[in-house]
């Protein structure tokens, strides 16, 4: 993978990571995540985000659950620690600070 799209997958995990960290149930479905990645210019396919999602599961930042053809994402307390800079997660963009 090259450095640029590296970069771009980095920041595609964060950008899942915040927006499910935004939802007050902490969940969000695949197609609504691929609406809300496009929001941020990452035009990627659900195949594409439900393997980053399973990544993201790997790591223990989020749990999956498949209901049907749908995939849903929670966050955990991992995966909210992250996007609240409270720890860092290997393969996953660190947010700035007060953003």
């Amino acid at each position: 993978m090259s450095d640029f799209n590296e970069f771009l997958t980095l920041d595609a995990r964060l950008v899942i990571l915040r927006a499910l960290n935004d939802q007050s149930d902490g969940r969000l479905n695949d197609s609504l995540l691929a609406d809300v990645l496009d929001t941020y210019g990452h035009h990627r396919s659900r195949d594409w985000i439900r393997q980053q999602l399973r990544f993201l599961a790997d790591l223990g930042a989020v749990k999956n659950t498949d209901i049907g053809p749908v995939m849903v994402a929670a966050i955990t307390r991992l995966g909210a620690d992250h996007v609240e800079r409270r720890t860092q997660l290997e393969g996953v963009k660190r947010p700035s600070i007060g953003a």
